[in-house]
């Protein structure tokens, strides 16, 4: 029988698919001289609209309005009078990725002494201690907050694992904070409607974090040293080929890899890492695949709580491709340079 919540936010998510940003939007944008320009071409959009009523100057003007209005949208979801309690479970739990984010934009902080740029997203925003975690000057400090916002979870990783000045026992310590992440998303996913089908999602964005991981670790030649940073719960991938392929070179990745997808996946890497020697064709064209990965599993669902993971993925990726598009506006970079890394 038709579930009449199910329904209603089905319609209202898969509506505002048709006023999301295209490649077409993308190439008018960067074909714009100004940034005033740019942002008149995606007028109609949603977001677009959203920009064109908030005033913006610097690039730090528009980050926070784009970041406002992610949380906003999830705001207008949840604030459904019959949202379907599998929905807002799925919610709650995707945006602590924007906690973890921001944990680790304190914890290099700290090492650095730099103070730390928040993303105004996730369970310590909606609660109102965002800014302390800011001012937060020790990981001692950052743990009881965590305690005190019902993020326990990874308050135990920080306490398990010692964060030191040097980067590599940060690195570490953030790898296991998004294992932890993964692993409560997983949980989650075990207790919602179609939750095997978002087990499946989850398992394969691990598998290509982890296959990201090996790629950048071979290339940088750091080796079985980077095992310390793959997270459990892969779909395709096992830790034991992880290892394998930590030890391999670039060239013959593709060739450990028995998954047809992910074989092709590291063979177009090696290809442009090759013309280009630039590890930031790792991290584009994982991102392009996750993506792919995503639409084809999730976009589909309707009458589901997967219609939200999906409009939760959709709304990133429009603040993603943003982000760099008018970044480099507003640098006076080429935009073209950027077509790359924008995920379409």
């Amino acid at each position: 029988m038709l579930n009449p919540r199910y329904a209603f936010m089905s319609a209202c998510l898969k509506g505002e698919e048709p006023r999301t940003l295209t490649s077409e939007h993308m190439d008018k944008m960067m074909a714009a001289s100004s940034l005033q320009d740019a942002l008149a071409t995606i007028r109609e959009t949603h977001i677009g609209s959203h920009l064109e009523e908030s005033p913006v100057g610097t690039f730090d003007d528009l980050d926070e309005c784009l970041w406002r209005y992610l949380s906003q949208r999830i705001s207008y979801v949840e604030s459904f009078k019959f949202l379907p309690q599998d929905v807002l479970k799925l919610s709650r739990a995707y945006m602590v990725k924007y906690d973890v984010s921001n944990i680790k934009a304190v914890l290099l902080g700290i090492s650095t002494g730099r103070k730390a740029r928040m993303i105004p997203v996730g369970v310590m925003h909606s609660d109102g201690f965002l800014d302390e975690l800011s001012n937060c000057e020790d990981v001692e400090s950052i743990t009881r907050l965590l305690i005190q916002c019902k993020l326990g979870d990874y308050a135990s990783v920080l306490e398990q694992y010692k964060v030191d000045k040097d980067a590599k026992s940060r690195l570490v310590v953030e790898a296991r904070l998004d294992g932890q992440y993964f692993k409560n998303m997983l949980h989650m996913a075990r207790g919602i409607k179609d939750g095997f089908v978002l087990a499946k999602a989850l398992g394969l964005v691990i598998d290509l974090t982890n296959l990201q991981v090996t790629l950048r670790a071979v290339i940088e030649g750091i080796g079985l040293d980077a095992a310390e940073f793959i997270i459990a719960g892969g779909y395709r991938i096992t830790d034991s080929t992880i290892r394998e392929l930590l030890s391999a070179k670039i060239a013959d990745v593709a060739a450990g890899l028995e998954d047809g997808q992910y074989h092709d996946i590291a063979d177009e890497v090696s290809t442009s890492y090759d013309k280009t020697k630039s590890i930031t064709a790792v991290d584009g064209i994982i991102d392009k695949h996750k993506f792919t990965m995503l639409k084809e599993i999730l976009s589909p669902r309707v009458l589901s709580p997967l219609v939200m993971a999906w409009y939760l993925v959709l709304k990133e990726v429009e603040i993603r491709n943003l982000r760099l598009v008018l970044r480099a506006i507003l640098d006076g970079v080429p935009v073209q340079e950027v077509r790359d890394y924008l995920v379409l």
